[in-house]
């Protein structure tokens, strides 16, 4: 075992993924926000917070913003305060689904002079980017419709062709747009980008610097998610993954929490299609700790994309070519099964530590009095989340 972790051992050490500021903030669902004590009140702090992880980990150099959520007078001086922390910003994420303006739509709405305020929202959201560094602009969109007949599905998709447009048309040249989609909710009847091969045909339409964001949490129950990974993959769309678990819909819990082999299966493509440690594609987190401490709560979340990438490293690739052009229907996946059932934790537990890593970065946080030392300093969080 341990010649086979050591080959993988250099790519685990590339390994990066980005945090979402929002998963400090407090959260919870449409019934209840619980407000946890050490929340942070600023962008700073949550900034502060995200580094925590990466100090413990080293695995997430860099911080997701929402704008407005994430709003301060100077972005730039935001960016340096990150680097002092040791993370950098990353991507930047729009919110055209809190004003009552967009109750009926955004980017596709029928009145045009409310698809510019929401293009210029994102325009923004482009400045931002600009004063960050920042390259990815993410747009998830609330729109849709709950009833037949309430809106017109196609002339919507026109809409919102014309409105991405025009967005991407700002992007600077190494700048880029990643559209995320979504099953449902909030809207019930149809929502205006429900899955992938919506958000493949606008973006496809727009250019190479314009892909797809697939949300682990997005799809209906049942939904091969690990052939939606090959396929984009495949088609050089995978821009991004917001990585989270669900047991019912979006429940946006801690990733690998209610299907670890889901996670498994969908790294092994990530893998097998060239998605790991390749720029183009981006891994981060999209969660929500509604119950539990944030900060644990994102540590759990990168270590357990990192055990199951390392599972995913270790399947013999050959073997399994080997059996699947012979259909050994029965040998390929129980080479895929032994990939999955290989405990890798005491070896990655060694390997962190020859890094100066925390052996156990869980045990090594709860140690250290972090939480303790929040939770005194800071009164009063209020700083948004999703549900916020």
């Amino acid at each position: 075992m341990s010649d086979r972790f050591d080959a993988i051992a250099p790519e685990l050490a590339k390994q990066a993924i980005e945090l979402p500021s929002w998963a400090f903030g407090n959260s919870g669902t449409r019934f209840k926000v619980f407000g946890t004590p050490g929340t942070p009140r600023t962008v700073e702090e949550k900034i502060a917070d995200a580094a925590t992880v990466h100090r413990f980990t080293g695995l997430a150099p860099a911080v997701a913003l929402h704008i407005p959520w994430d709003h301060v007078d100077d972005f730039a001086a935001l960016r340096g305060y990150a680097a002092e922390h040791g993370v950098q910003l990353g991507t930047v994420n729009s919110n055209t689904f809190q004003d009552d303006i967009y109750k009926f739509g955004s980017l596709t709405h029928s009145d045009p002079s409310v698809r510019q305020k929401a293009i210029d929202h994102h325009f923004r959201c482009i400045d931002v980017m600009d004063a960050t560094g920042s390259r990815d602009l993410k747009i998830w969109l609330a729109d849709g419709t709950n009833y037949p007949g309430q809106g017109d599905i196609r002339s919507r998709q026109d809409w919102l062709h014309e409105s991405l447009s025009t967005i991407y048309e700002r992007l600077g040249d190494d700048q880029r747009m990643v559209l995320e989609y979504k099953f449902f909710e909030p809207a019930f009847y149809h929502t205006d980008v429900p899955d992938w091969g919506t958000s493949y045909a606008q973006v496809s339409a727009l250019g190479d610097k314009a892909k797809v964001c697939l949300d682990t949490g997005h799809h209906a129950p049942g939904t091969n998610i690990e052939f939606i990974v090959a396929q984009l993959l495949r088609l050089g769309k995978l821009g991004s993954f917001d990585f989270n678990s669900r047991f019912y819909a979006d429940d946006d819990l801690i990733v690998g929490a209610a299907d670890p082999f889901q996670l498994f299966r969908i790294l092994m493509e990530v893998v097998r299609g060239g998605g790991f440690n390749n720029p183009d594609v981006a891994f981060m987190l999209d969660q929500c700790h509604n119950v539990e401490d944030k900060i644990p709560g994102q540590i759990r979340s990168v270590l357990n994309v990192q055990e199951m990438t390392a599972r995913a490293l270790l399947l013999d690739r050959d073997a399994l070519n080997a059996a699947q052009s012979e259909h050994d229907v029965l040998g390929a996946n129980g080479i895929v099964m032994d990939a999955f059932y290989t405990d890798v934790r005491a070896p990655l537990a060694d390997w962190r530590e020859s890094r100066g890593l925390p052996a156990d970065p869980m045990a090594a946080y709860a140690a250290s009095g972090y939480q303790r030392s929040i939770e005194n300093e800071r009164v009063g969080g209020t700083q948004a989340g999703w549900g916020a």
